[in-house]
């Protein structure tokens, strides 16, 4: 089972693709994880990468696709995994279908979790946390029991600096760009499920488990 896994910020695409891999055995592959990983270890690859990631440039098409394909040979990619953050581009999309018709392998779908803009900006601006334990919070649908205040340890709760409402907006809009040109690129090809992100956490997870099928893979 091959999955690729689309959504925007704040849409809750980490906590279902944990549940995804966990009921359907299979790796969550993240680029961000590989870029890190790759850096890491200091790999040919890596040191590549980061030249761009410290200019501040996004990493190449065409690196970020070797990165992919070389995380895509490992063994435990063998029975399938979930791609979260590849493919960004139609480029990248074009390079995964060629290497998938390589191996004989087929993608299972595109899976996307729509969630309105606004429903998002509520979310990500209300939330906190507490930068001394790490708890988190939100000031609408878990606040804490005293306004401002840590309920474990009695810090102060912040909002982190990229859960501002400017800073959100302009995620949404990086992401918009990057993500219409896929769900049209996969929709014309018949790939693409869409399930609707606003709901309860589990019954995302059952909408989603009823377009992967019910039994593992």
């Amino acid at each position: 089972m091959r999955i690729i896994l689309l959504g925007p910020p704040g849409a809750g695409k980490g906590t279902q693709a944990k549940s995804i891999c966990n009921r359907y055995s299979i790796p969550h592959i993240s680029t961000g994880d590989i870029f890190r990983k790759n850096i890491s270890d200091n790999t040919p690859l890596g040191i590549e990468a980061k030249k761009h990631i410290d200019r501040g440039h996004l990493v190449p098409d065409e690196l970020t696709i070797d990165i992919v394909k070389d995380r895509l040979f490992q063994e435990d990619c063998s029975n399938g995994y979930l791609l979260d953050g590849f493919p960004r581009t139609v480029k990248q999309a074009e390079a995964l279908e060629e290497f998938l018709i390589s191996r004989g392998e087929n993608l299972a779908t595109a899976l996307l979790i729509k969630v309105p803009t606004e429903f998002i900006i509520d979310r990500m601006t209300g939330r906190r946390v507490c930068p001394a334990c790490g708890a988190s919070y939100h000031i609408k649908y878990n606040p804490p029991v005293n306004e401002g205040k840590c309920d474990v340890c009695g810090s102060d709760i912040i909002q982190r600096k990229d859960d501002t409402e400017a800073t959100v907006r302009e995620r949404l809009e990086v992401y918009d760009m990057q993500t219409e040109p896929l769900i049209d690129y996969y929709g014309k090809k018949d790939l693409l499920s869409i399930v609707e992100g606003t709901r309860a956490i589990n019954e995302v997870f059952e909408s989603i488990c009823n377009i992967l099928g019910s039994d593992k893979k």
